[in-house]
């Protein structure tokens, strides 16, 4: 078959040619239209099993009053309840549609051709995306353990750094950095760079010596940490997120940002999950039960895995994962294959309900025994 060539490619920003999509997990109405089945479970995402709390549920529907209203543009609201929850004011404060958002702005307020971003092998590809979209460098550290090696990262920092990429704890693999040497880490970076803390997965972490990086901001003025909505609180589908830094970063983010990047609903349904502390207990008891029911079974199953703190666990299963996870999809099982950040031995499972997880296991082991 004869592969056509972009025509438009040269008219583009310089990145963009050899620039690839972020590939999101499969749906789940994706897979049973392609099988036939209407029983499958998706386990790939990171996606809270449980959903939104009734806050949340109750504020949605109550939003959908005036959905012919635009949304307050400036999100004045939840700015001010993550302000106060966060012990800042509230120009500290960037809304973005997810926290993928926020890291978009990012590089396209800070980056531009002829700078570079450090980041680690292993991390979120939305880091690679986001630089190569504006045509800047990605400079890629070597990770250590499947994990952020800050020394390595430390090492490509130079002139024309702008921007650092830390994940923690980082997607896909589940590990994460202690506070001591995130916060060295974060000291001896010159002041003309700004680094970003994406703790997406903040609210899982139970390590005592885990940092939460919000707390720095008035010590590092370069520092912007980005939150999110979608995992502990349920609201992925929504897509809410926000950034915290200095006002001076956020005044530059703000000018960047899409007017109304954050619709009514999201901001009414994130504003009454601030407030429901219940439920994120209750989701952080399901991902701990549930971390431990995969991690065993997967001992059962004479397989490895990545430690993590996150809602997710990646699988290492010593051999090519492709037809595994080709396997798994037959079953009715989406899990998410990570060859695409240099791993393809290994699946990211995200943690679900004890039946789903159940499910998983078992349809991992006929797989592995074919």
């Amino acid at each position: 078959m004869t592969t056509l060539v972009n025509p438009f490619l040269k008219l583009t920003a310089p990145g963009l040619p050899g620039l690839q999509p972020y590939i999101p997990g499969k749906p789940l109405s994706e897979l049973e239209r392609e099988l036939g089945i209407t029983n499958s479970i998706k386990l790939a995402s990171n996606e809270n099993p449980l959903g939104p709390g009734r806050l949340a549920r109750e504020a949605a529907m109550a939003a959908l009053a005036e959905l012919g209203r635009y949304p307050d543009g400036g999100g004045f609201e939840l700015r001010r309840a993550l302000a106060e929850r966060h012990g800042l004011e509230a120009a500290a404060v960037t809304l973005g549609n997810g926290s993928n958002d926020v890291l978009d702005l990012v590089a396209r307020v800070f980056l531009h051709p002829g700078q570079e971003s450090v980041f680690s092998e292993h991390a979120f590809a939305v880091y690679a995306i986001g630089t190569q979209a504006v045509g800047a460098t990605a400079r890629v550290a070597k990770a250590r353990e499947y994990g952020h090696d800050l020394e390595a990262m430390a090492a490509l920092v130079n002139e024309r750094t702008r921007v650092v990429w830390i994940a923690n704890p980082n997607n896909p693999t589940g590990t994460w950095l202690d506070a001591d040497s995130l916060a060295s880490f974060l000291g001896e970076l010159p002041e003309t760079c700004v680094a970003v803390v994406d703790e997406a997965y903040t609210e899982y972490v139970e390590e005592p010596d885990f940092p939460d990086a919000t707390l720095w901001l008035d010590r590092f003025p370069n520092l912007i940490v980005t939150r999110t909505f979608s995992k502990v609180h349920g609201l992925a589908a929504l897509r809410v997120g926000y950034g915290l830094s200095h006002p001076h970063i956020a005044d530059l983010l703000n000018r960047a940002r899409q007017p109304f990047n954050v619709n009514s609903i999201a901001q009414a349904a994130a504003l009454a999950a601030l407030a429901d502390e219940a439920h994120v207990q209750a989701s952080l008891a399901l991902n701990r039960s549930g971390m431990r029911q995969l991690e065993e079974g997967a001992r059962q199953l004479g397989i490895g895995y990545i430690p993590s703190v996150g809602n997710f666990i990646t699988l290492d299963l010593d051999r090519p994962a492709g037809p595994i996870d080709q396997a798994l999809l037959r079953a009715g099982c989406i899990t998410r294959p990570v060859a695409n950040y240099g791993m393809p031995n290994h699946l990211r499972v995200t943690i679900g309900h004890a039946a789903e997880n159940a499910r998983l296991l078992a349809a991992l082991a006929v797989a592995l025994s074919a």
